[in-house]
């Protein structure tokens, strides 16, 4: 068998027997934190899919009228009622941010610190617009629609707890980033990890992207459904 730092393998059964069984070898050159943070998000993965079938399972089996999201969720611009419009600039707003978390990931390993810095903060001041928008939208919902998490004037009781659930587990999530996201900026700022490298920020870039991809099926299969 070639040694480690060899490029040829040993071919057939054995090569595979080799590989499989030289365990150390499974996570060469992936640093830990990032090693690390797959993990996590893989586990959180199967959280939110959970959520999500079970919400699909409540919405296809409930006997009581499901409120039309497009309807619950407007709101009134001039006079004129808008469906989705808040729920529109929530996502645009995610999705410029994963925007302005690549370009940090893309200066982090330039080693411009100060503009990595600037564009975290942006990514943060984002994803606090994000939760202040869905804090606008649970008070909306709770004291002009009346809905509860046991309950629901508009129709099927499950509607007010599969939302609060599952909107709130993913607004948790983003408020976690945001707070991780500003304390790396502030960091990178101050020039911590010069002699180590910014792998860092793309550690908390996989954090940022995939908070935003949850969001993108949350918003096809609860608002747009």
């Amino acid at each position: 068998m070639a040694n480690t730092g060899d490029i040829s393998r040993t071919t057939g059964w054995q090569g595979a027997v080799d590989d499989w069984s030289g365990d150390k070898e499974s996570f060469t050159n992936v640093p830990w934190g990032k090693a690390m943070m797959w993990i996590f998000l893989l586990s959180d993965t199967f959280i939110f899919s959970c959520f999500l079938i079970a919400y699909m399972t409540v919405r296809m089996t409930t006997t009581d009228p499901w409120p039309i999201p497009s309807e619950v969720f407007a709101l009134t611009v001039f006079g004129e009622t808008v469906p989705l419009l808040l729920i529109a600039i929530m996502t645009f707003i995610l999705i410029t941010s994963s925007g302005t978390m690549a370009l940090a990931v893309n200066y982090g390993y330039r080693g411009n610190r100060k503009v990595t810095a600037m564009l975290m903060l942006a990514t943060a001041l984002l994803g606090a617009s994000f939760v202040g928008m869905q804090v606008f939208e649970w008070s909306k919902l709770i004291l002009e629609e009346g809905v509860r998490p046991w309950g629901n004037p508009m129709g099927a009781a499950q509607f007010g707890s599969v939302f609060f659930m599952v909107t709130g587990f993913h607004g948790l999530h983003v408020s976690i980033g945001v707070l991780y996201l500003a304390i790396v900026a502030f960091k990178v700022w101050r020039g911590d990890y010069e002699s180590r490298g910014y792998e860092i920020v793309e550690i908390a870039g996989l954090y940022w992207h995939f908070v935003d991809l949850v969001w993108v099926f949350i918003f096809a299969f609860y608002y747009l459904w």
